[in-house]
């Protein structure tokens, strides 16, 4: 429904200088203005930086089979919520070729590619490893919070023919989570690490399919880590 480069976008601008970009991408059904909203709820403030802006888009609304066809702002649809069952590649690969507008336009603003994060909670975070580890291995690195790719995911064939040096994946995942099961997000970080991709797995005690204050912190130190204000080139 959305056209190519015309994705809705929530934007907590850098409050100094722009220097680089996070781009997150929410979970199934929910907006950017959505997960925004969120992630201000569970930290008291916007996820915000001094020179890093934060994008979040909306996914179009497309007919959703989990929910028997019924219309939703997803990434892409998906034929059950599991682990073990083949991917819905045709809208995956639609939906990559949207979101890359919107690394082009971070571009074509001056920020280069090893400056620019991908991730995503849940939905967000599954279609975030696509983007980066089948289409753009020169971004900064890429965050999955309770997210998973399925068995025989396209993105870990595509990585068996690779042998260039790959952007790190920092994961986050609630011990009791019941919509995406910890071990899956468990099992998708062991395949990723084992595909050449260094990794980091935190699990969170107690935490269902939701976000908390300390993974959001975490994250945060997370993306300074890997977008530092200066960076080494500059």
């Amino acid at each position: 429904m959305a056209g190519r480069g015309a994705l809705h976008r929530s934007v907590v601008a850098p409050a100094g200088r722009h220097s680089a970009s996070v781009i997150f991408l929410h979970g199934s059904g929910d907006t950017g203005q959505g997960v925004r909203a969120w992630i201000n709820q569970v930290l008291n403030q916007d996820l915000s930086f001094q020179h890093i802006k934060v994008i979040y888009p909306t996914a179009p609304i497309r007919p959703y089979t989990p929910m028997r066809g019924s219309l939703s702002t997803v990434w892409f649809d998906r034929y059950k919520i599991s682990n073990d069952c083949p991917e819905h590649i045709e809208t995956i690969d639609s939906m990559c070729q949207e979101l890359t507008s919107l690394i082009d336009d971070e571009v074509k603003n001056g920020i280069r590619k090893n400056r620019i994060l991908l991730g995503g909670f849940s939905m967000g975070g599954g279609m975030a490893m696509h983007l980066a580890y089948r289409y753009h291995q020169d971004v900064a690195g890429v965050f999955a919070l309770s997210s998973f790719l399925n068995k025989n995911s396209a993105v870990y064939q595509a990585l068996m023919k690779n042998e260039r040096e790959l952007p790190e994946l920092f994961q986050c995942h609630g011990t009791v989570d019941e919509l995406v099961l910890h071990s899956w997000g468990e099992e998708t970080n062991r395949m990723l690490k084992s595909l050449g991709i260094p990794t980091t797995f935190v699990s969170i005690p107690h935490l269902y399919h939701e976000l908390n204050k300390s993974e959001l912190e975490k994250l945060q130190a997370w993306i300074l880590k890997k977008l530092p204000e200066k960076s080494n080139d500059e």
